[in-house]
């Protein structure tokens, strides 16, 4: 019996860490699916005009340092 306790109390310890690793691994997994179907909505939906303007994107501008870590 003091065996089988052991067991049982090593599979609830390593449920306990195991749990939040799983549920972060189902919440990326649903954020993943949910930015592919907005990317396939996009995709699939046809410009207004044939001359639709493109959105600008602006480079990025290298970082500077700051004067704090001088």
């Amino acid at each position: 019996m003091n065996t089988f306790l052991s067991y049982l109390s090593i599979a609830a310890l390593f449920t306990l860490v195991l749990l939040p690793a799983l549920a972060g691994l189902a919440r990326e997994r649903r954020i993943d699916r949910a930015l592919r179907e907005a990317q396939r909505a996009g995709e699939a939906r046809a410009p207004e005009t044939a001359g639709a303007a493109q959105p600008f994107t602006a480079a990025r501008r290298p970082r500077t340092r700051s004067w704090a870590k001088a």
